[in-house]
């Protein structure tokens, strides 16, 4: 028997209602020695690709925990909710991708469980509130020390729900990819990796050429926001690893008209500029 010290919790609910503190009302009756730590709840309604990259950036600085994660826009539909072991940690919520990319960083799925097991859920369930009525449930009964095999009926692996990895490649000094994501500030995350960037030539102090779209764009690569003028862009490594585009001081999403999903280019200029 396992019981975890922390649980984990994000979601697509915001911050208006009371969605967020009935869960972790119904959390705190079940396991109320459970400190529960809210990753998000601003996650843009029922965009799941962004809750997933925002989990998996974070779990990798959690302790060991029940992770759960609710944003569900099939909600009272046929798709079912799931219970995942990877690593040290437990994995709940939707089976729509949601989990997946959190579900890899924590070093791959080992065993899986279909949520069927109506003993641990609200002894009544809306249809439109699965997260208060199933998954919390489920996620404090298991931090309370229940066996993951209580969940329900035990699925394979690979019948997961898995989100397609962000795209991206190397190739004649040129790294192609994706926004994964863009934040609260405006800052533009790619999937191209800080590592990819270094592969073609880039290099704090350099600048870039970023393609997207039928536009392209000079920026400065630096280590920092405030290594340019207020108002002006930068490219950067961020706290992921990832190469970032950003305004100092301003949104870099608007000012380049780039949403998530939007595919990128970037080609190192090799010459120095302004250390």
């Amino acid at each position: 028997m396992t019981r975890f010290r922390y649980l984990s919790f994000l979601t697509d609910y915001g911050l208006e209602d009371g969605f967020v503190a009935a869960c972790h009302g119904v959390g705190a009756r079940i396991a109320p020695h459970a400190a529960i730590i809210d990753v998000t709840h601003l996650v843009p309604p029922g965009d799941v690709r962004r809750g997933a990259a925002v989990l998996a950036q974070t779990v990798p600085y959690l302790p060991p925990a029940v992770h759960l994660a609710v944003v569900d826009p099939g909600v009272g539909t046929a798709r079912r909710g799931v219970a995942v072991a990877a690593g040290d940690s437990v994995f709940i919520g939707p089976d729509n991708g949601l989990l997946s990319w959190a579900v890899t960083a924590a070093g791959g799925a080992t065993r899986a469980f279909s949520l069927t097991n109506r003993q641990l859920w609200l002894g009544r369930v809306t249809p439109t509130f699965h997260g208060r009525d199933i998954f919390m449930p489920v996620a404090a009964h298991l931090a309370a020390g229940a066996e993951l095999t209580a969940a329900g009926a035990e699925i394979a692996v690979g019948d997961l729900v898995t989100l397609p990895a962000p795209e991206r490649l190397v190739h004649d000094f040129v790294a192609e990819g994706e926004v994964l994501t863009v934040d609260r500030f405006g800052n533009v995350q790619l999937t191209i990796t800080a590592a990819d960037a270094a592969e073609i030539g880039v290099e704090p102090g350099g600048a870039v050429l970023v393609h997207f779209g039928h536009r392209q764009v000079t920026l400065p690569f630096r280590e920092m926001f405030g290594a340019v003028a207020t108002g002006e862009l930068v490219a950067y490594t961020d706290s992921a690893g990832l190469v970032c585009l950003a305004v100092n001081g301003g949104n870099a999403a608007q000012r380049l008209g780039m949403p998530p999903g939007a595919r990128v280019s970037v080609t190192a200029i090799p010459q120095i500029i302004n250390r």
